[in-house]
């Protein structure tokens, strides 16, 4: 229980904090583009009602997923084939370095020509940006695995999709949510890019549309929402890497106990 709790003052503390600060900061403000705390969150529950968290919230959150999903996807395939050959690394090497250097927000008017304006443009756009750290992340991983450990799998005959999937990708599955938590940070911000184009529902695009009308309140409370939903998505996260990578977790606590 002590653990537990400890663990939730070491998680709350920081934002307690901010919002602490915060309030403190912009308390008496009379700045229009900087309301103080309390008018912000007093305009929040007015904003954000049930139907716009329907009509804005809901397919800003499917449009990531979808995104999200493609890239772990791709990124993952794509990657363990680089990462198990040599040739093949050294050949796709220096085009994946250029493409990696092209930031994504960039892309939006390129894919624009290709996808249109619909949600297959922002889901491409958030695909393209997400796909980078898990790709990379999955050949480094692959690359490291324990060439004792291959050894054995294939003095025992494991061989196929069962080495893929027992050796390879298990052994690799710690870089692999590296990746995958670097890319979901990613995935949030190109979200937001993506609806400020052409879009007509979405967290970017009702931000936007407050900042438009000069309804700074407003704006400010939609910027509160996406700082929740990052930090929500970042704890579903950590819940499940928690339990995929369980046996992972309780090697590294095992050699900390050892003397």
């Amino acid at each position: 229980m002590r653990r537990v709790l400890l663990r939730v003052f070491f998680v709350l503390a920081l934002p307690v904090l901010l919002v602490g600060v915060w309030w403190l900061a912009s308390d008496g403000s009379t700045n229009v583009f900087w309301p103080p705390l309390r008018t912000t969150l007093k305009t929040f529950p007015d904003v954000w009602t049930a139907d716009r968290l329907r009509d804005d919230v809901l397919p800003s959150l499917l449009r990531l997923t979808a995104g999200y999903a493609c890239a772990a996807v791709v990124g993952v395939a794509i990657g363990t084939v680089i990462g198990s050959y040599r040739r093949v690394r050294a050949f796709c090497e220096p085009v994946l370095e250029f493409l990696r250097a092209v930031p994504p927000p960039v892309l939006v008017p390129v894919i624009m020509l290709f996808a249109g304006i619909g949600d297959t443009m922002k889901i491409a756009v958030i695909a393209s940006g997400c796909v980078w750290p898990i790709l990379l992340n999955t050949v480094e991983g692959v690359r490291a695995v324990d060439p004792v450990m291959a050894e054995t799998a294939r003095s025992y005959g494991i061989s196929g999709v069962a080495r893929l999937k027992d050796v390879v990708l298990r052994s690799a599955s710690p870089q692999i949510f590296a990746g995958l938590r670097q890319a979901l940070s990613i995935g949030i911000i190109l979200m937001v890019i993506s609806e400020m184009f052409a879009a007509s529902n979405g967290i970017g695009f009702t931000v936007v549309q407050f900042q438009r009308s000069f309804a700074i309140p407003d704006m400010w409370t939609g910027i509160l929402v996406l700082g929740l939903l990052g930090f929500l998505l970042s704890v579903v996260f950590q819940v499940v890497e928690r339990r995929v990578l369980g046996w992972y977790h309780g090697l590294r606590a095992s050699a900390r106990r050892s003397p």
